[in-house]
């Protein structure tokens, strides 16, 4: 992943919380997202083509000459020719021009579990909910930017830039959330509503516990600045240094990730999708979705930072997903006895997908283990 197109200005902070402004060399027109439907009712004069991001649970609306893509809170109205041509007559479903989509905070618990297949093997330990389902959505403590110490207050008083597309929002110098939209009007529509996204555990607490960030000021050589040209000079090597000691330093936990891409949507030359990391130990782990054109530019990103509970389960799956749920195979990939995995599985909220008999028999296996030690 990286900011192709993207120019990084230097943060704000207000106390624990550091905004870094993400400003476009050239904003994309293509492509628009709003916060809020389209605006003044049912005019697209100002948006064509025209998308509408609806993260908190609002309506999409669209017309019905166009192609919608909902995915965890995205609509896209692209030209008529994007259609697929069908011989077929249109269902419901493909004419209807309004969807209401989940909250932005319920369709952060889908992430996970979606982005791992289900068995392709009937193994007779796991229940008919593993096949038909999954792992099931687990609903992690979440708190919204309301509850996130200082962000409120952050958002209402810093400047954005002209040009701005996209924010990162640290919280004690930790990643917590990437956004990026297509066009600077966009990301001014959107920027009140970020106090209504959800954050996990592990932000709310570094909120709480670290009070200050520091203020990096850049300091410009007196002695080597006579003129306005060496002035200017000097800040333009003061924004570049800054902007590459963010993206390989303090963005680096996103930016250097490798990350598993599912779902793809295609709009004719942007393609919609979500992402996840290897869950490597020890590495942060964001989760979310994104938007390339053609040229594979960042048109739009949404980034979710995960806890280490939360990695740990993402680990958990990845292995079985990996050795299709073979419990035998999946154990011996973490080093481990299939009780010992099978008890893992059970604490991460997961034991649901075993079959009850096989459950209680290894979980009474595991106390007896327990006990004999």
């Amino acid at each position: 992943m990286t900011f192709d197109g993207l120019q990084v200005r230097p943060g704000q902070v207000w106390g624990g919380i550091r905004l870094v402004p993400l400003v476009r060399d050239e904003p994309i027109t293509s492509l628009r997202l709003h916060p809020s439907g389209f605006p003044g009712g049912d005019s697209y004069d100002a948006y064509a083509p025209s998308c509408c991001y609806e993260p908190h649970g609002l309506i999409a609306e669209w017309t019905a000459d166009g192609t919608a893509v909902p995915a965890l809170g995205t609509a896209l109205r692209m030209p008529a020719r994007t259609m697929r041509k069908s011989l077929r007559p249109e269902t419901k479903l493909q004419q209807r021009t309004r969807v209401h989509f989940v909250p932005h905070q319920t369709a952060l618990e889908a992430f996970l579990p979606l982005t791992f297949r289900v068995p392709s093997v009937a193994w007779s330990e796991w229940s008919t909910h593993a096949f038909r389902r999954g792992a099931p959505r687990q609903e992690d403590p979440q708190y919204l930017g309301y509850d996130v110490e200082g962000l409120a207050d952050a958002l209402r008083v810093f400047e954005i830039h002209p040009g701005q597309c996209g924010v990162l929002v640290y919280v004690a110098d930790a990643l917590a959330s990437a956004v990026v939209t297509p066009h600077p009007d966009d990301y001014r529509a959107l920027h009140p509503s970020l106090v209504e996204d959800g954050f996990g555990e592990l932000i709310w607490r570094y909120a709480h516990l670290y009070g200050e960030s520091p203020d990096f000021r850049p300091h410009l050589d007196e002695s080597a600045i006579d003129t306005i040209a060496d002035l200017r000079a000097a800040i333009n090597a003061a924004q570049r240094e800054w902007s590459e000691f963010h993206q390989e330093v303090m963005a680096a936990g996103l930016l250097d990730a490798e990350y598993v891409f599912t779902e793809d949507y295609r709009m004719e030359q942007f393609t919609l999708r979500r992402f996840r990391p290897h869950f490597v130990p020890g590495r942060e782990t964001h989760v979310g979705e994104a938007i390339t054109d053609a040229d594979g530019r960042l048109a739009y990103l949404r980034t979710f930072r995960l806890s280490e509970t939360q990695a740990r389960r993402g680990r958990l799956l990845q292995t079985l997903t990996d050795h299709d749920w073979n419990l035998e195979a999946a154990a011996a990939g973490m080093d481990l006895v299939v009780p010992a995995l099978v008890a893992r599985i059970d604490a991460a909220g997961y034991g649901g997908l075993f079959r009850q008999d096989v459950l209680d028999r290894f979980r009474s296996l595991n106390r007896t283990n327990g006990q004999r030690r």
